[in-house]
C-alpha cells in the first residue's frame, strides 16, 4: 500500500528547542492541535515564533505522528522575529583599511560592503580582524557602527610599548549605510582592518 503524503498549514503554538519539537493548530481545523511535532533543523528559535505560520508535511496522511514542520513565516504582524536573526558567512579575507593613519580623539568613518570585500549591501555586520600600531604608550583605538556611541562596542589596544603592534578581532555591527567609525585615542594610530566574514 503506498502512503499519501499531505501539507497542512498552521499556527505555532509554541516550540521546544531542547526536542526541537512543536506543537501545532492547524487552520482546515481549528480544534486540532498536534504536540511533538518534530521541526526542520533549518528552523531555530529566532524564526519560529508564536502565532507564526507554518508548514507541516505528513508523510503519511493517516498517520498524524509521521509528519514535520518544513517552513515557517509571518501571520501578518505575528511572527515576525525581532530584532531579525542574521546569518554567519565566511568569505576571503580583504584589507578594507591600509595603514591609515588617524590622529588622537579623531573618528574615520569606513564603508565596508561592496567592490571586492565580498560583504554585499544590506549585510548587518561584519568579521573584522583590526591591528595598529602608535609611537604613543597606552593609545588604543575604537570601532562602532557609524554614528554609534564609540565606547559602547568594540576596543583594540591599549599599547605597551611605543611602536608595538597591537591586534583584535571580533563581530562588528554596521549602520544602515554599511559603515563603521574607528577612532584612535591617546594617541596617533596607524590602523590596517581586515574582513572576512559578515552576517545578513
Amino acid at each position: 500500500m503506498t502512503m499519501q503524503q499531505a501539507m497542512r498549514r498552521g499556527i505555532f503554538q509554541s516550540f521546544n528547542s531542547a526536542t526541537y519539537t512543536a506543537t501545532v493548530l492547524f487552520l482546515e481545523a481549528t480544534s486540532a492541535v498536534l504536540s511533538n511535532v518534530p521541526v526542520a533543523c533549518h528552523i531555530d528559535g529566532t524564526s519560529a515564533q508564536v502565532g507564526a505560520y507554518c508548514v507541516v508535511l505528513f508523510f503519511d496522511a493517516q498517520n498524524y505522528t509521521d509528519a514535520v514542520v518544513v517552513a515557517v513565516y509571518p501571520n501578518g504582524t505575528q511572527g515576525i522575529p525581532t530584532p531579525p536573526p542574521g546569518r554567519v558567512v565566511f568569505v576571503a579575507g580583504v584589507q578594507q583599511v591600509n595603514a591609515v593613519v588617524i590622529n588622537s580623539g579623531v573618528t574615520n568613518a569606513y564603508t565596508l560592503p561592496g567592490g571586492g570585500s565580498g560583504i554585499p549591501v544590506g549585510a548587518l555586520g561584519v568579521l573584522y580582524k583590526a591591528f595598529f600600531t602608535s609611537p604613543t604608550v597606552g593609545a588604543s583605538i575604537a570601532l562602532a557602527p557609524h554614528g554609534g556611541t564609540i565606547g559602547n562596542y568594540q576596543a583594540v589596544g591599549n599599547i605597551q610599548v611605543a611602536n608595538q603592534y597591537c591586534n583584535g578581532g571580533g563581530l562588528l555591527q554596521l549602520d544602515a549605510s554599511g559603515q563603521i567609525d574607528i577612532k584612535a585615542q591617546n594617541g596617533n594610530c596607524t590602523v590596517s582592518l581586515y574582513t572576512h566574514g559578515y552576517v545578513f
